[in-house]
């Protein structure tokens, strides 16, 4: 299966927006008007594009903390989120949530919750209403390599197993729980996507920075999981580029060696594919430019939306504490 020229400026374009995104986040954070803790996906923004991109508007994703990619690729608003970033009352959340809680139901995405696994029972659970409901609908569930040692990732795979779930789990493996190497917390033998299919979830491990693979083999596997509901676990290795949460470079800190984070910066799939769309001259000057304008012209006016919206109101706080 070949990807059309119109395709790939369009991946690239959406993984370039979603950086531009962070990194004006990261350059703005010490401003201290946005007094959350962030999570920041620059590096890691190939397999949310590559997944999303798949995924109609009536289907569900469910993620975590480093959750502003997902939520992006997803079609979520920049302007709901930038809002809620800043504690305001036109965030996705009302301002309640902040970084770690998005949330926009119109476009699908269902929860972003930081405790760690959490979401992974959630999305199997919207699968299940799904299949009870009979509908088309598919749930994707992402997580990092660290919720896969919580108890809730083998209760949620053996459930989607047992009932043929319409749910896509996808293992964004970026080798570090916070500052914890993966070799430090899982044996060396262990193998999550084999662990995956011991349960009778069929699974696949591939390089999550290149965009138009993760493209292709979720497709197949989206279109798959919709035409025969069955559960299915990707496993995608990445990397972040900056510290687990905050805006800043942690390298300082001696706990990931630089040649490592040099051999995943080289492997960024924004730079390579700007690269590869010039050199091969599908993308001119002008048009990279255009796409540029483009961005920084909406992330502009999210900002100044959020710095103009007014803060929720003190009564707001008891409102959404118990389900009516």
């Amino acid at each position: 299966m070949k990807i059309n020229i119109a395709k790939k400026i369009k991946l690239f374009s959406k993984m370039l927006r979603i950086r531009r995104i962070e990194e004006k986040i990261s350059s703005t954070y010490h401003e201290q008007a946005m007094r959350c803790p962030i999570h920041l996906s620059i590096g890691q923004e190939a397999i949310a594009v590559g997944v999303c991109e798949n995924l109609k508007n009536n289907d569900k994703i469910v993620t975590a903390h480093r959750s502003h990619a997902h939520f992006l690729a997803k079609g979520g608003s920049l302007k709901a989120m930038v809002a809620e970033l800043h504690g305001k009352e036109t965030g996705c959340a009302k301002g309640l949530g902040g970084s770690m809680h998005l949330i926009d139901l119109k476009s699908g995405v269902y929860a972003a919750v930081p405790i760690v696994g959490s979401t992974i029972p959630i999305g199997t659970g919207i699968a299940w209403a799904n299949k009870l409901k009979k509908n088309k609908d598919i749930v994707v569930a992402f997580f990092g390599d660290g919720a896969t040692e919580e108890g809730v990732f083998f209760e949620s795979l053996d459930f989607a197993a047992l009932h043929n779930l319409p749910i896509l789990f996808i293992c964004e493996n970026n080798e570090y729980s916070v500052y914890s190497h993966i070799t430090k917390r899982q044996s060396k033998k262990r193998d999550i996507t084999k662990i995956a299919k011991s349960m009778g979830v069929n699974s696949l491990k591939m390089d999550g920075n290149l965009i138009e693979k993760v493209f292709l083999n979720s497709k197949k596997i989206i279109n798959n999981i919709r035409k025969s509901p069955s559960p299915f676990l990707i496993e995608l290795k990445t990397y972040r580029n900056l510290e687990h949460c905050g805006p800043n470079n942690d390298d300082d800190l001696g706990y990931r060696k630089k040649k490592y984070l040099n051999f995943w910066k080289k492997k960024c799939q924004i730079k390579n594919k700007k690269n590869f769309l010039k050199n091969k001259k599908y993308l001119s000057n002008i048009n990279e430019i255009n796409i540029e304008k483009k961005i920084e012209k909406e992330i502009t006016k999210a900002f100044k939306f959020a710095k103009e919206s007014k803060f929720p109101k003190k009564e707001l706080l008891n409102k959404f504490i118990y389900a009516k």
